[in-house]
């Protein structure tokens, strides 16, 4: 099984998209292993966003970020990273296809609902950035037999 790192954006809690967001997850089959709300900090946010440090719109993505608390998932299932990231669509939401999360609830590049590790290997620092390993929690849900074969996980 895959862990992946969301993280449901400012934009996300302002609009009132929580729970449509977790429940398309959850409908999935997905299981939610780590969840909590927390206000990022400019910090914090310069170690996550290091790989744009050079782009113009750097600030304006932290500047984003911290306009309100934000909700930390870990999401668990085969396959994780890419189920998810199929399910959100492209960056800009103007071109995401609809069905997808950021086609059918986002018009931004930035406001873009969403933040998802893009590799197994990113998603493994992502989570340890954001997560003890005591925030995780081991259950087994009752319909999880029906969601995979047997010699898929």
């Amino acid at each position: 099984m895959e862990r992946t790192l969301v993280i449901l954006k400012p934009c996300t809690i302002q609009r009132g998209l929580v729970g449509e967001i977790i429940s398309r997850f959850e409908k999935k089959g997905l299981r939610l292993v780590g969840m909590k709300m927390m206000q990022l900090s400019d910090e914090l946010l310069s170690e996550h966003y290091a790989h744009l440090k050079e782009k113009s719109f750097f600030q304006r993505v932290k500047d984003s970020m911290m306009t309100a608390p934000v909700i930390v998932t870990c999401w668990e299932g085969v396959g994780a990273v890419e189920v998810v990231r199929t399910m959100t669509g492209v960056t800009n939401g103007r071109n995401a296809q609809p069905g997808t999360i950021r086609g059918d609830f986002s018009v931004s590049f930035q406001e873009n609902i969403i933040h998802t590790s893009d590799s197994l290997e990113t998603a493994k620092i992502e989570l340890n950035r954001f997560f003890k390993e005591d925030e995780y929690f081991e259950y087994r849900p009752a319909a999880f037999d029906y969601l995979y074969a047997c010699d898929e996980y």
